[in-house]
């Protein structure tokens, strides 16, 4: 039936070469609607319980999204005239930003002081400040006294040497069409930047904070597109003429791998999936996955032409041997990319989704755009059995000669390499997501070295009644959690209201040190409160610490750079503290994007183990079924199983930090990997089959007729995924490295491994075939299988 299937799809061959592309390029137009991600929510599902827990406390007070402008002086001093000047000058043009709904800096600072009876509060630097006169010297003095010794501008604002400051502005984008507003902001805050350091040439500024990181996931995105894509494009192009050395050959396959990319970068339009770096980068999945069903339809096509076949039966001859495993390689491959469903990332859902619709599509062109192309298309080659098959025939004799030894050796080497896995680690640093030589990534470490920290946790510590933060009890027990916070090594600075109240206690008794402390009543507590939210200015209200009906208090941790295991530990220590050692009413975990960050990988990893096996199992059944036995089923296992896990043992040594990007590899390469013994297999099933080779003549002839197809499509997808090594977003070149590693341990397997399995497994069957095959003649033995064939 599949003889006549294809017999009709060559009778109608402009007819169907029309309408294939047709669709993939009508399909294709979606592609213009696809939306750059530019928020790091975007990998967290809406219902990820540590992500509602972050939007209840940011509802609660206001959202923490920060866009910071870091300014540097060239002197080293933030305390001169000149760069103070610059500092008033960028809060007051950074509120003109879009979106900015509040600006901090060491300028607006709400500095208080007592003048007789009356508390003062005021912004600790304005202009009439900086009026050159006499008191200059002593007004500038005065200023870096408060501002380094104020706890909450050191380590916040202003670095602890007063050579670093930053104006920190809160972002509140309304979301309706992220492409666009954070696109825009950034783009202000450069032209801000640029106008700043024209007119105060002795300070350098820099861009940073979350909302500089998500805009990073864009450009990098973006980058990826314009740079990676067309590199892949032309690995292919190169790879395609040395292993086909025919032009047409190389165009209807080129055409094939566009039409595919097309199809599913327009589904991703249609369906609105978001662009995000992962989603952005199936693309080059796709383009190296399709060649791979290309280049066995073609390469066989080549071989039967070479042995004198008509084209149109060689065409018809190549459809019908490589029907089933090429159904069966791409029907693997969709299964293992569509593991990814039980990722908890977002991003890794659509991933694969959108490589298992490109992976299809692929299929089914290779199956029919691609013949008709070749049989439109003039095609000559070379009558005879090429270089690359003797070549292949000479490293299957050597194999099949010493295949005890080399199985031996190579089952030592997978124990060996699976035995490292242990020294993997489950880790993230979600900064390092991003290349250093991006901006946002630069930016953020100068941020880290020379300010602050770049790691939160949060708190919103409940005091169990309306204005019960006024109640000495529950400020005395915040102060302690404060203070244990201090304690740690991890903490780099805390942010918390109490050391307002503090501050408040001291002005109103005199300035007198000794009264820095909590007020001892709820009445005096209260009255400070209410006095000092009197005295401020608009836009700098309490809103972002304390809540409305002033039940509770905001705690903003700011830590040193931390790992999701140290980070998630951490956590758990101080929520523990928090529970032993303060009321019911004040426990609560502590949260952040951060927190959400590192549970998410953590989870991502169980996820993944359950959809693995998932799919395992699936793609075992499959090949049982479609190979006809349960023996060789059970067999593929172990080459199926066991690049992904010399993969990781190979990592252990390269890196040895698993991520939340690293995860979904084995879900990915699972379907990739079983292609080779897919293809390996069903060639030596139909040599003993329906041409009754004993096992090691079998070996021979898989080597024969699909080892070139083999060792072409792993150099093409090795080649292909190593372009995402140089992806600015590190969570692909991580994935690319690991990828090609473990579709390179797959062709090694399954060449030096699988034959040994075979022919140890198959030893008792009966034998039959010509001397000729037992020959270590090269010559004598091409002859002999041509005339099998």
């Amino acid at each position: 039936m599949s003889v006549s299937f294809f017999d009709q799809v060559l009778k109608w061959k402009y007819l169907i070469a029309i309408l294939m592309l047709g669709i993939s390029f009508a399909v294709g137009s979606g592609a213009k609607d696809i939306k750059l991600a530019t928020d790091y929510r975007i990998f967290f599902a809406e219902d990820n319980p540590y992500l509602l827990k972050f939007d209840e406390l940011e509802k609660i007070y206001t959202k923490v999204d920060a866009l910071m402008l870091l300014i540097s002086p060239k002197d080293g001093d933030i305390f001169t005239q000149n760069t103070l000047e610059a500092v008033l000058e960028t809060t007051d043009k950074v509120w003109q930003l879009p979106f900015v709904i509040r600006t901090d800096s060491i300028s607006n600072y709400q500095y208080t002081e007592v003048d007789e009876d009356d508390l003062l509060v005021e912004d600790l630097v304005m202009y009439e400040d900086l009026e050159a006169g006499d008191g200059l010297a002593s007004q500038l003095a005065d200023i870096r006294r408060v501002a380094l010794n104020e706890p909450l501008l050191v380590k916040r604002l202003i670095s602890e040497k007063g050579d670093v400051t930053a104006v920190a502005a809160t972002i509140n984008m309304p979301g309706i069409d992220q492409a666009k507003e954070l696109p825009s902001l950034i783009a202000a805050a450069r032209a801000l930047e640029k106008e700043l350091e024209s007119k105060y040439p002795n300070i350098e500024i820099r861009l940073s904070g979350n909302q500089s990181m998500n805009n990073a996931f864009a450009e990098a995105s973006r980058s990826d597109l314009t740079t990676l894509f067309p590199i892949t494009f032309l690995v292919i192009i190169v790879g395609l003429w040395v292993f086909y050395h025919n032009l047409n050959a190389m165009i209807a396959t080129l055409i094939v791998i566009i039409s595919s990319i097309s199809f599913a970068f327009g589904m991703i339009g249609w369906l609105g999936i978001p662009g995000t770096p992962p989603v952005l980068n199936s693309g080059i999945m796709i383009m190296t996955l399709a060649v791979a069903d290309c280049l066995h339809v073609t390469t066989t096509f080549f071989y039967q032409l070479g042995i004198g076949q008509e084209k149109r039966k060689a065409i018809v001859e190549s459809l019908r041997i490589n029907l089933q495993p090429v159904l069966l390689t791409s029907l693997t491959t969709v299964i293992g990319f569509l593991s990814l469903n039980f990722a908890e990332g977002p991003p890794f859902r659509d991933l694969g989704n959108v490589v298992a619709i490109g992976v299809t599509v692929a299929f089914v062109l290779s199956l029919t755009l691609l013949p008709v192309l070749l049989l439109i298309l003039p095609i000559k080659v070379k009558d005879g059995v090429s270089t690359e098959s003797r070549l292949m025939l000479i490293f299957a004799d050597w194999v099949i000669k010493h295949n005890r030894r080399l199985f031996n050796a190579s089952a030592v080497v997978i124990l060996v390499l699976v035995s490292l896995i242990p020294l993997n680690e489950l880790n993230d640093v979600w900064i390092e997501y991003f290349d250093e030589s991006m901006e946002a990534r630069q930016n953020l470490e100068y941020t880290r070295e020379n300010l602050t920290g770049v790691n939160t946790l949060q708190y919103s510590l409940g005091s169990g009644e309306a204005n019960g933060i006024n109640d000495p009890e529950y400020l005395v027990n915040v102060e302690k959690f404060a203070d244990w916070f201090e304690l740690q090594p991890e903490t780099y600075h805390v942010n918390i209201y109490t050391t307002v109240l503090k501050k408040l206690n001291q002005n109103l008794n005199q300035d007198n040190p000794e009264y820095y402390r909590l007020p001892k009543n709820r009445e005096l507590a209260a009255q400070y409160n209410l006095l000092y939210e009197l005295s401020l200015p608009q836009g700098l209200d309490l809103n972002n610490q304390i809540n409305v009906d002033k039940s509770a208090m905001r705690m903003v941790v700011t830590l040193h750079q931390l790992s999701t295991k140290e980070m998630l530990t951490f956590e758990q220590k101080a929520t523990a503290w928090l529970k032993e050692n303060t009321p019911e009413y004040m426990h609560n975990e502590g949260t952040g994007s951060d927190i959400i960050f590192a549970h998410l990988g953590m989870s991502n990893v169980t996820s993944m183990l359950g959809g693995t096996t998932i799919a395992l199992f699936l793609i075992s059944i499959i090949l049982m079924v479609a190979l006809r036995s349960a023996k060789y089923g059970f067999v593929s296992l172990i080459p199926n199983l066991a690049p992904a896990a010399m993969g990781f043992g190979i990592w252990a040594l390269v890196s040895a930090r698993v991520g939340m990007g690293q995860s979904v590899i084995i879900g990915m390469t699972l379907g990739i990997v079983v292609d080779d013994t897919v293809h390996f297999l069903s060639k030596y099933l139909r040599a003993r089959r329906e041409q009754g080779m004993d096992a090691k003549a079998a070996v021979r002839y898989s080597f024969e007729t699909v080892g070139v197809a083999l060792s072409e499509t792993t150099i093409i997808l090795v080649l292909g995924f190593s372009v995402l090594i140089f992806s600015t977003f590190v969570m692909n070149a991580d994935n690319g490295l690991l990828t090609s590693i473990t579709i390179a341990m797959a062709l090694i397997v399954d060449f030096l491994f699988l034959p040994g399995l075979l022919i140890m497994v198959d030893k008792k069957s009966s034998k039959r075939f010509c001397k000729s095959c037992e020959t270590s003649d090269t010559a004598e033995l091409i002859t002999g299988i041509q005339k099998e064939s």
